[in-house]
C-alpha cells in the first residue's frame, strides 16, 4: 500500500517512463476472446519519456500540450488518470505534461510506459492507497504491456503479457534502429500467416539461446523498411525485432562495442544507444522520493 506523505512532494517533478525491448516473443495460442497467448521477455532500457504532474483546481484531467494526431480524451495518460478517478471516486484533477522522446509505433512501449507512470505516481500524489497488483489489474485494461511498467522490473511474461516473473538478465547494451514506417500491431496479430502455435518453452531455454520473435517474418513481409534495417544490423550481430516493431536491435556485452556500431549508423538512420536495466528508474525514483 502507498504511504501518506507531504502533499507537495512529487508535483512538478519529472517522472521517467522507460522503454522496453522484447528479447524474444513466442505466440503459443489464442483465447476465445481473440487475445493471443504469449511468452516474451521484457528488457527495460535506459531511454525514456518524461511525465510531469501539475496541480489543478477544476477537478479535470488534461494535458499541458496535446500530442499531434492524438485526441486528448484518447491519450493513454489521460485515460489512465481518469481510470484512477473512476475506480476510487477521487474528485481532484491534474494537468499532465508529457516529454515525448520515444518513437510512437516503434515497439518500445512508450505509450504503455507513460500510462503506467501516471497510474503509479498519481496513486501516490492523490494518496489513493491502491496496491501494486490493483494498479497492474487496471493497467492491463489500457494495454497488455502496462503491467510490466507498473511492476517495474525486467520480466519473463506469459498469458496475454500479464503473468510476470522477474528474470535475471546479463548486463547488456543495445543499438536500436527505428525504420521509417509505422507498424500497426492489430494488423500484425490479425494476419493469417502469423504463427500462433509455437511450442511453449521454459525460461532456461530462452537463456540458452531460443530468442525467436514469431512476429518478425510477418512484419518483414509487410514493411520492407524493417527488413532493410534488420539486414543492415545483421552485419554487427543477431538483429531482432522488438514486439511487432517497427524498431529493431542488436545486443552487445559492453558499451564500447555498442557505441562503435551506434556511431556508424547515426548519420543515416534514427538510432538509439541504450543500456539494459534490471529495475525501472520509475521504481527507483519512487523509492528515493517517498522512502519506500
Amino acid at each position: 500500500m502507498s504511504k501518506r506523505v507531504d502533499s507537495e512532494l512529487g508535483w512538478g517533478v519529472r517522472w521517467p517512463a522507460p522503454a522496453k525491448l522484447n528479447l524474444m516473443l513466442r505466440i503459443v495460442g489464442r483465447r476465445e476472446d481473440g487475445y493471443h497467448l504469449l511468452q516474451t521477455v521484457f528488457q527495460l532500457i535506459d531511454i525514456d519519456d518524461g511525465i510531469v504532474f501539475y496541480k489543478t483546481d477544476d477537478g479535470r484531467v488534461r494535458l499541458q500540450k496535446a500530442i499531434p494526431g492524438v485526441k486528448e480524451v484518447d491519450d493513454l495518460t489521460v485515460r489512465a488518470a481518469n481510470m484512477l478517478k473512476d475506480e476510487t471516486g477521487y474528485q481532484g484533477g491534474v494537468c499532465i505534461g508529457v516529454e515525448k522522446n520515444l518513437p510512437m509505433g516503434g515497439g518500445l512501449g512508450g505509450g504503455s510506459s507513460d500510462a503506467a507512470t501516471v497510474l503509479v505516481v498519481l496513486n501516490q500524489l492523490w494518496q489513493l492507497g491502491l496496491s501494486k497488483q490493483k494498479l497492474m489489474d487496471l493497467g492491463v485494461k489500457l494495454g497488455a504491456d502496462v503491467p510490466v511498467f507498473v511492476n517495474g522490473a525486467s520480466v519473463w511474461a506469459e498469458g496475454v503479457g500479464e503473468q510476470l516473473t522477474e528474470i535475471n538478465l546479463p548486463d547488456a547494451w543495445f543499438v536500436i534502429v527505428k525504420p521509417d514506417c509505422h507498424v500497426d500491431t492489430g494488423e500484425i496479430f490479425s494476419t493469417k500467416d502469423l504463427t500462433r502455435d509455437s511450442k511453449s518453452i521454459k525460461m532456461c531455454e530462452f537463456q540458452s539461446g531460443q530468442i525467436k520473435n514469431d512476429c518478425q517474418e510477418v512484419v518483414e513481409n509487410i514493411h520492407i523498411e524493417v527488413k532493410e534495417a534488420l539486414d543492415e544490423l545483421s552485419r554487427y550481430g543477431d538483429s531482432r525485432l522488438t514486439g511487432t516493431g517497427a524498431c529493431v536491435f542488436v545486443q552487445f556485452k559492453d558499451r564500447l562495442s555498442a557505441e562503435e556500431v551506434f556511431n556508424k549508423l547515426t548519420s543515416k538512420r534514427e538510432v538509439y544507444l541504450a543500456k539494459g536495466l534490471a529495475i525501472s528508474p520509475l521504481k527507483k525514483q519512487m523509492s528515493e522520493l517517498f522512502n519506500f
